[in-house]
């Protein structure tokens, strides 16, 4: 099947950000598959000690089961005062809680921070590994701080907490920001800018 990019994500609104990142690419006839789309496979283990083993764990595991080139993400926070932590655990932060007990456990990890020593970065790898086991890779980060308190209601993850450097965002965290202004700065829209000449390639197969 070719022509085709099969996002191997279980995370809907994941899913939706990185479908909505392809398509401002502009890339012209690449048909778009979804999890969803596909027969169930067993979820792969992401044991990998970097985002890039992950995402590469995760491809991998998507073209074995379906034989579709396929396009995996993993991405996580690294905050500078905790050592770059949680990093690959950020999902897991607080023991597989979910969003809000990952958000508490930060807040309490950073409660005697100071502002000035808040940094952070989100950090995307993108991995589009295709059926003859040729890889692009795709690395992106977006730097910004951590603050004290939740603010807005869009996005997801750590998004309510991160505060991005961009002139663009004008002070608002990342859950402030509408979807094609996140689009515009994340760092997976970085990491995916950097596989648009494969999926170019991928969506001229004859």
């Amino acid at each position: 099947m070719t022509g085709t990019v099969l996002l191997a994500s279980n995370n809907a609104k994941k899913l939706a950000e990185l479908g909505r990142v392809v398509d401002a690419a502009g890339i012209e006839g690449l048909t778009i598959l979804g999890l969803g789309d596909v027969p169930s496979y067993p979820e792969p283990v992401e044991n990998g000690a970097t985002f890039e083993e992950n995402a590469l764990i995760k491809a991998r595991a998507a073209v074995a089961a379906t034989g579709l080139p396929s396009l995996a993400d993993d991405s996580g926070l690294t905050v500078d005062a905790l050592n770059g932590m949680p990093g690959v655990l950020s999902a897991r932060w607080s023991g597989g809680k979910g969003d809000e007990a990952n958000n508490d456990l930060l807040l309490a990890q950073l409660a005697d921070v100071p502002e000035a020593r808040r940094g952070a970065a989100f950090v995307s790898v993108c991995v589009l590994l295709t059926p003859e086991g040729e890889d692009a890779i795709g690395r992106g980060e977006w730097r910004g701080r951590i603050i004290a308190a939740r603010r807005g209601a869009n996005g997801f993850g750590y998004d309510p907490l991160f505060v991005p450097d961009d002139e663009l965002a004008a002070g608002r965290t990342s859950a402030e920001l509408t979807p094609g202004e996140k689009d515009s700065l994340s760092h997976r829209r970085k990491a995916l800018s950097r596989l648009v000449p494969a999926l170019r390639a991928l969506a001229a197969t004859d």
